[in-house]
């Protein structure tokens, strides 16, 4: 969050003491007009250190999450696929969404978070928000509306849980439009780290990535497919950490390559060049490259009994900005985070059901080897 000015800081001290106290009264005791308390509130909010009316104060170190929230279909096959046929299948139904299930890890993991989405006014939303709010999330910034049905993806798996084909149905993400940042902007403006995947409009993105330019909180962006890689601007300043594959780097960098880590390698390099401060390039069972600030480096994957994919991308995610946030730089941050991917593919869940930060530390021998 941004630095308040002296005489904002006096004026936020006066609240932490008494977060009911009134404007007049702060103005008396600090010998200020009132109308110049008012000012200096409203550049509170701004710039991150209340939240709203009611003088709801910001927390240290908190997260913001937004983009998809999903209700997830998976059906994996019991034999080999066949096409254009019936094929038998074992379905589940669960929560998911790249952000969301990035926010549920990061609440897990005991960060603080807020995540902010869409969802249709029907048994799907009401489900997606109810299960979040158990879960610690502060789905006080999720908007319900009755013009389209909450979104749905199907998942098709082969019988070793590899993704085959996904179907999605996010038309609803359309509704978020860049009016919607500014309307949210006291909440993105107290957090130490925003997370956005790809799910939102491509002029809502491009708004985000603006006003992260002169923002206190740090911006960190999942391209979630090639096909939504397009929606980010070319000019990648303004996101201090980008994500993605090496299929959707090279989607957004228009470069046509093979797939050794050396690939990678270059197009992690080519989205610091597009303006990304930092940038991770992931290679499924081959590792990730991740490009920092000193430089790149390669770390290769955390050895797994995979039984589902499904999720681990968004885990390694959410366990680099819940080491980020802790101080680690990003190096240590994303071998943290290749961890808790390895381990989400031991489980059918999207998310660990045994996740927390208790349960992660006793899995760090797995990378220190």
């Amino acid at each position: 969050m941004t630095e308040a000015s002296p005489q904002e800081a006096a004026v936020l001290a006066a609240i932490r003491d008494n977060p009911f106290v009134g404007q007049q009264e702060i103005a008396s005791m600090l010998g200020l007009a009132r109308s110049t308390v008012a000012a200096h509130i409203v550049q509170l909010m701004q710039k991150g250190h209340i939240l709203g009316r009611g003088y709801v104060l910001a927390e240290p170190a908190r997260a913001v999450c937004i983009g998809g929230a999903v209700l997830d279909r998976k059906y994996r096959a019991r034999q080999p696929l066949v096409p254009e046929t019936s094929n038998p299948v074992d379905g589940v139904r669960s929560l998911g969404g790249v952000a969301r299930n990035v926010a549920e890890n990061l609440a897990r993991l005991g960060t603080a978070t807020t995540f902010v989405s869409i969802v249709g006014d029907d048994e799907a939303g009401r489900t997606l928000l109810s299960t979040m709010r158990e879960r610690g999330i502060d789905v006080s910034q999720v908007s319900v509306t009755g013009e389209r049905p909450t979104a749905e993806y199907a998942a098709v798996l082969d019988p070793a849980g590899d993704l085959v084909m996904g179907l999605a149905d996010m038309s609803i993400f359309d509704l978020l439009l860049p009016d919607h940042i500014d309307r949210i902007w006291p909440h993105l403006a107290s957090a130490g780290w925003v997370f956005s995947d790809c799910n939102l409009p491509a002029e809502t993105l491009a708004a985000l990535i603006g006003k992260a330019r002169t923002a206190g909180f740090r911006l960190a962006i999942d391209a979630v497919s090639t096909v939504k890689a397009a929606r980010l601007p070319n000019d990648l300043t303004g996101i201090d950490l980008l994500l993605m594959n090496l299929d959707e780097a090279n989607a957004i960098l228009a470069r046509l390559t093979g797939r050794s880590m050396a690939d990678a390698q270059d197009a992690a390099l080519g989205l610091q060049k597009a303006g990304a401060g930092e940038a991770i390039v992931t290679m499924g069972a081959e590792g990730i490259v991740v490009a920092g600030m000193e430089g790149i480096r390669v770390f290769s994957a955390v050895a797994a009994a995979s039984v589902d994919m499904t999720g681990a991308g968004d885990a390694m995610i959410a366990g680099t900005l819940h080491r980020l946030m802790a101080g680690d730089d990003l190096y240590a941050a994303a071998r943290i985070g290749a961890l808790l991917g390895a381990m989400t593919t031991e489980t059918p869940a999207s998310v660990h059901p045994q996740l927390s930060d208790t349960f992660l530390d006793a899995n760090l021998h797995r990378i220190t080897g």
